[in-house]
């Protein structure tokens, strides 16, 4: 019988704040913030290289009925499809936005599965700065 990789959840702030400091992918309808776990720390969490993840829905979205609706999808979503993309040992922080309330399920699905193996992905035809502009007079002046 094949095993099933059991997604945990983070539920102190301190883990949450901790995620906070991690990756950052951008999407329409969430925010996902990605972080290692280093051996210590899973050790010390009692998860083993189980994968974590937690929700945030602000109040910015809605009443508790539309926040906790948005929440339920995203659970869904990650139980259904998106769970078994997720990198062991790794912490997720999924920060909904209000499209995710009213987006069709399989583009929710679609963009968690996206957003979860993107690593360290950037849009293509931004570069980024390496030099910095010349002193010198402001606006031609």
């Amino acid at each position: 019988m094949k095993s099933k990789k059991q997604i945990l959840r983070l539920r102190k702030r301190a883990e949450f704040l901790t995620v906070r400091n991690g990756e950052k992918r951008r999407g329409p309808l969430f925010l996902m913030e990605v972080r290692e776990r280093t051996e210590e720390e899973s050790n010390a969490a009692k998860t083993g290289d189980n994968p974590r993840v937690g929700f945030t829905v602000t109040k910015k979205n809605g009443n508790a009925v539309i926040r906790n609706r948005i929440r339920r999808r995203l659970k869904e979503a990650i139980r259904c499809h998106a769970g078994r993309d997720m990198a062991p040992s790794t912490d997720y922080v999924i920060v909904a936005r209000e499209q995710a309330l009213n987006a069709p399920f399989s583009q929710l699905t679609e963009e968690l599965s996206r957003r979860i193996t993107a690593k360290g992905e950037r849009r293509s035809g931004r570069k980024r700065r390496t030099e910095r502009p010349e002193p010198g007079p402001v606006n031609g002046k």
